[in-house]
């Protein structure tokens, strides 16, 4: 049984990773997500901020849980038009600009459709620029070079093209034979996936949890206010499924389930990263418990909003975040496996 969720939501990941979402331009992509949750059954609502917030059932409305993901991503944003007609660009969220240095983008303008380049270093073939091994990468030493006949700031104009316009990257989305999912933005349209996998599970196996539980899909966690308002009432615990973090010094890997006990913003609530361990341990569900150095979430963001409830982080393991990005269908299988424990 559990299979033929996990395959649900790995492909339901795939969906969502190819429809470009950086913050702020994210209608597209939760029109998608709210038609799925309508094929499943339930009612979503979008919020005036956009993401998308649904009932999915349960007993108990005074002692409920909301589930938080976000289908926001990292990003780009036009910030001048350069004389040889070139783009300089400003980061939306924490891509690196080495990171994303090389990689195809769309360039999204407000009227008149959507350009393609590359993100490149300024004077970017080795054959030509001595210093390539020792400039520094960052948005101010790389530039978007569009796919298109310009050589003039007025050429590329004429394309409708101008400053505050989004470019998004290429997810380059791919399974392996051996079960691992590799694509940028994993950060978080996998938990996505992984949460509307759980509906799918409640709906079809007719289960009714004891707690109400909501999902709220969110569109500005990656700058920093996605999970800051619509927690409904009654709500008395929030638990961000974000990625697990993997990396030297943490436990977890891709396979696994990670349980967040502090990231940088402090402790996770001690009862909740208590139950979650106990319903791991419990259910023979491999997991790691991890404090994550550099790191918020969507649960913090509520607690810093004034909400009063409790709070949680989880998540499939998750290689090389904010970069070309790693995690395993067994990771997701554990974190699926983990909600359901969890909260029945």
């Amino acid at each position: 049984m559990s299979k033929d969720y996990v395959d649900y939501m790995v492909e339901e990941t795939r969906k969502i990773l190819a429809i470009d979402s950086p913050s702020g331009y994210t209608r597209e992509v939760a029109d998608y997500v709210m038609e799925e949750y309508k094929k499943l059954g339930y009612e979503p609502q979008l919020t005036v901020k956009g993401g998308i917030l649904v009932a999915i059932g349960g007993r108990d409305k005074e002692n409920a849980v909301q589930l938080e993901a976000h289908i926001d991503t990292l990003g780009a944003m036009v910030a001048e038009i350069k004389s040889n007609g070139r783009l300089r660009v400003t980061a939306v969220g924490g891509m690196n600009a080495n990171n994303a240095e090389a990689e195809n983008c769309k360039v999204i303008t407000r009227f008149n459709g959507n350009y393609e380049g590359t993100l490149q270093l300024i004077n970017a073939s080795i054959h030509v620029n001595d210093e390539y091994d020792g400039i520094k990468r960052s948005y101010d030493s790389v530039e978007v070079i569009l796919d298109e006949n310009v050589k003039t700031k007025k050429d590329t104009e004429k394309l409708g093209i101008m400053t505050g316009d989004f470019v998004c990257f290429d997810p380059r989305t791919t399974v392996t034979k051996s079960g691992y999912i590799k694509s940028r933005f994993l950060d978080d349209k996998l938990s996505v996936g992984i949460l509307l996998g759980y509906a799918k599970y409640l709906k079809e196996e007719n289960v009714t949890p004891e707690r109400m539980i909501y999902q709220h899909i969110t569109v500005f966690e990656e700058v920093g206010h996605g999970g800051a308002a619509s927690i409904p009432e009654g709500v008395t615990e929030v638990i961000s499924v974000d990625m697990g973090c993997v990396g030297e010094g943490l436990a977890c890997d891709e396979t696994q389930v990670s349980i967040c006990a502090k990231d940088s913003h402090g402790p996770y609530h001690y009862d909740v990263v208590s139950g979650l361990i106990k319903a791991a341990k419990e259910n023979n569900i491999d997991f790691a418990v991890d404090v994550y150095p550099h790191y918020g979430s969507d649960a913090d963001v509520a607690l810093t909003a004034g909400y009063d409830v409790r709070h949680g982080l989880i998540g499939a393991g998750v290689y090389a975040s904010h970069g070309y990005e790693r995690s395993h269908v067994d990771g997701v299988k554990n974190t699926f496996e983990l909600l359901k424990a969890y909260l029945g």
